[in-house]
């Protein structure tokens, strides 16, 4: 069985039929932060969204956000910066657990000696 396909959006429906109340504040707040009209431009907020679908790892999301992209103008070149660009804040993410990691190691041995 595949645990994750595009067809797997046909749902959503399933799922507000199933938590109604909860699944139209989610859908509500997706549709909000999606707008045409805010000051973020749209094709600025699917580059954000393809980030974000890219370090969670979201293969629904890469999948929705990619072709919302491309219908707001995103090239593949802006694609790939986006990608890259997120790969480095998450390599960042780790360098900063790294330094906590330190942090925590040599608080201990301060504390055992």
């Amino acid at each position: 069985m595949c645990y994750k396909h595009p067809s797997d959006l046909d749902l959503i429906p399933r799922l507000r039929e199933l938590a109604p109340v909860e699944a139209s504040a989610f859908l509500a707040f997706h549709e909000t932060s999606t707008r045409p009209d805010g000051a973020v431009p749209l094709r600025y907020r699917e580059l954000i969204a393809l980030a974000i679908a890219l370090t969670t790892q979201c293969e629904l999301c890469i999948d929705v956000h990619v072709r919302q992209a491309r219908a707001a103008g995103v090239t593949a070149e802006e694609l790939a910066e986006t990608a890259m660009t997120a790969a480095a804040v998450r390599a960042g993410g780790t360098l900063s657990h790294a330094l906590l990691m330190i942090k925590l190691h040599d608080g201990e041995a301060k504390a055992d000696a």
